[in-house]
């Protein structure tokens, strides 16, 4: 379904309403589509960038064993470089 501005604002929560039950609003300047309202995601694991796919991608891609670092490790070297600054 294709709105207007002016019309987008006072249906909003019928809008609303259709995009739960399934359908894409597309919001149209003069007829030139500017946005478009869909369904959020269900959850957080659904977001692009959401915690648990990164931490699933990190899973599936390990860092190479030269590249890790325990959290003392980050600790001291972070310590270290506050250190420096002075």
């Amino acid at each position: 379904m294709q709105v207007n501005i002016l019309e987008a604002k006072t249906r909003l929560s019928q809008l609303i309403k259709a995009v739960q039950a399934g359908e894409e609003v597309v919001i149209a300047n003069r007829g030139a589509p500017v946005a478009k309202i869909v369904p959020a995601a269900k959850g957080p694991d659904e977001r692009p960038g959401g915690a648990q796919l990164i931490l699933g991608w990190l899973d599936r891609h390990p860092l190479p064993g030269y590249a890790r670092r325990s959290g003392d490790e980050i600790d001291a070297e972070i310590a270290a470089e506050r250190m420096s600054w002075d």
